[in-house]
């Protein structure tokens, strides 16, 4: 049997071949959609993150890359989630490797447990049809606590032209000027669903400065008085879409600040950022939504046109030193 071996991560020489582990291990894998190497670098570099603590490859006796984890942990002041994203080779589905990295996830929590003294909750996700990876979860006490549809629109189906209130406008953000604006209103737009963790400044500068950001993409509605009352953050993959054979852009965010609700204003953003995916060239757009979102997001999405493709389990486990 070939023996596997545990290592940290040494930094951005090991992005390529996890890039191209989590695009093998697809359709088994957790994500519906390939990973490029800037994507994986902006996930595994993001701010607050430890990579040296929070992520662990396993590899074989030729140094192949078998197994991947890794811990994303948003800032906390009650309670610390981790969110745990594992990939593993076909060839090592034999080798018990999978519950091995929960293993190794559940001690890294037990750690930052003591370290921050505060609870800890491990997290993670799988498609429903999934059934082997649902069932891993369930078999190390994971518990579903919410599901998400991934949906989906083609672009070339008519689409309305926003309506906006009087005084009200629609266009891409400024730029670094108004980022902490945009923060205050995404802050604003999600404080109270399901599970929030307060955006960051630091986050924010971060996302915006990745290299396959859009400006033309993020979009905002501006009130009369100069507040930005709703956003929509939206992307382009050209790797995974030159992989696939694919035109598609994704909408990442989208909310209106609860200030400003019940006035057409998400749907006037959502009709915008459609619009702006088929001015740069793609036939389809996807977002994922709160299956039990109170503020009605599917209803609005359905509205114009998206429908559901796909239904993912976010699945929860305290974990107890």
């Amino acid at each position: 049997m070939n023996t596997l071996m545990m290592r940290p991560y040494l930094g951005k020489s090991d992005i390529k071949a996890i890039a191209d582990l989590v695009n093998t291990c697809d359709p088994v894998g957790q994500l519906d959609k390939d990973k490029s190497v800037a994507d994986l670098e902006m996930e595994i570099e993001q701010p607050f993150f430890e990579p040296k603590k929070d992520v662990r490859l396993w590899e074989d006796n030729s140094g192949n890359l078998m197994g991947f984890g890794h811990i994303s942990r948003p800032q906390a002041k009650e309670a610390i989630d981790g969110y745990l994203y594992f990939y593993v080779h076909p060839r090592a589905h034999q080798e018990s490797l999978e519950a091995e990295i929960i293993r190794w996830s559940e001690r890294r929590m037990r750690q930052l447990q003591k370290e921050k003294h505060l609870p800890v909750n491990l997290r993670s996700s799988s498609r429903d049809d999934l059934r082997d990876r649902c069932s891993l979860l369930e078999e190390h006490n994971f518990k579903v606590d919410r599901s998400f549809f991934t949906m989906s629109r083609r672009l070339d189906e008519e689409i309305s032209t926003p309506q906006l209130p009087e005084g009200f406008s629609l266009r891409p953000l400024a730029g670094e000027t108004e980022i902490k604006a945009w923060v205050d209103c995404f802050n604003q737009s999600f404080i109270d669903h399901w599970n929030h963790h307060e955006l960051t400044l630091t986050t924010a500068k971060f996302w915006f400065n990745d290299a396959q950001y859009r400006p033309d993409l993020n979009l905002v509605i501006v009130a009369p008085n100069g507040t930005i009352a709703g956003f929509s953050y939206a992307s382009i993959y050209p790797e995974q879409n030159n992989r696939l054979g694919t035109k598609e852009g994704w909408i990442n965010w989208l909310g209106t600040s609860r200030n400003f609700r019940k006035m057409g204003l998400g749907k006037a953003v959502l009709l915008g950022s459609m619009q702006a995916f088929k001015t740069a060239g793609m036939d389809t757009v996807k977002l994922a939504v709160d299956a039990d979102s109170l503020t009605g997001a599917t209803r609005l999405y359905e509205s114009v046109g998206f429908k559901p493709v796909q239904t993912w389990l976010s699945y929860v486990k305290p974990v107890i030193s």
